[in-house]
């Protein structure tokens, strides 16, 4: 049952980062809020799954132009800084504390998502200045980077919008940030892994077909789908998880 289980689930989140670049902060939710996993088996699970859909959607926005690898090496290059620090963080929370983190992170997600679904008259900004700076750039992808890593965001829910915010259009922006989630994801994964006795070989192949099969199925389908109504359900459905998961925290 607990396989059917993660199948069912990272295919269905792998389908929604494909259509929509979001989302993947549910599967640390359902690792260890659900199904009782540790905090380092839940993040490792996750930012292996995080790589593979990070690839695949990354790759299908290069093909549709939506991917500025100049600007992206920069930022890429702090996430992997970023990434190892997040890890290193973890380890010294007590889990109780670093499952209250996972918790908030997706409360502040679910609401973050919400907010953008429902300001739909924002206009196209002029790129800031700031972008230019190499070391601005280098420094949000440390920052962001370690958020994710030590919280189990998957890249996207953070970068994407600050992106946007900085003038970035909103297709580019889901490319980077997606492309940015495998330099989170890849130090995280790794890092994680080693805090483990044992690694879940029979879970990654399993997280490995299903998530990348949904990521592939999504972003193949995204332009058939409204993802107003999709972004508004999986913000409503995070904002009521995460508050009931804080709630058996209390």
């Amino acid at each position: 049952m607990t396989m059917c289980i993660i199948a069912l689930c990272n295919f269905l989140v792998g389908g929604l980062i494909g259509i929509c670049g979001i989302a993947g902060f549910l599967l640390p939710m359902l690792y260890a809020g659900g199904l009782g996993y540790s905090v380092q088996l839940s993040l490792t699970l996750s930012f292996f799954a995080f790589l593979i859909s990070g690839s695949i959607g990354s790759w299908n926005f290069h093909k549709q132009g939506n991917l500025d690898l100049k600007f992206s090496t920069f930022l890429c290059g702090g996430s992997v800084l970023g990434g190892l620090v997040g890890v290193m963080l973890n380890s010294l929370i007590p889990a109780t504390q670093a499952k209250t983190l996972l918790y908030l992170v997706v409360l502040l997600s679910g609401i973050s998502i919400l907010y953008r679904n429902r300001n739909t008259t924002a206009v196209a900004k002029e790129r800031h200045e700031l972008l230019d700076s190499k070391a601005f750039v280098v420094a949000v992808g440390v920052v962001t980077g370690a958020i994710c890593s030590l919280s189990g965001a998957g890249g996207p829910v953070l970068v994407m919008p600050l992106l946007v915010v900085l003038g970035i259009s909103v297709h580019m922006a889901i490319g980077i940030a997606l492309f940015d989630s495998i330099f989170i994801a890849l130090p995280a994964f790794v890092g994680y892994c080693y805090q483990l006795d044992a690694l879940p070989w029979t879970q990654f192949l399993l997280v490995g077909v299903t998530h990348g099969l949904g990521t592939y199925l999504g972003s193949r389908n995204a332009h058939k789908i409204n993802q107003k109504p999709l972004k508004t359900a999986v913000s409503v459905g995070s904002i009521v998880l995460a508050v009931y998961m804080l709630s058996t925290l209390l």
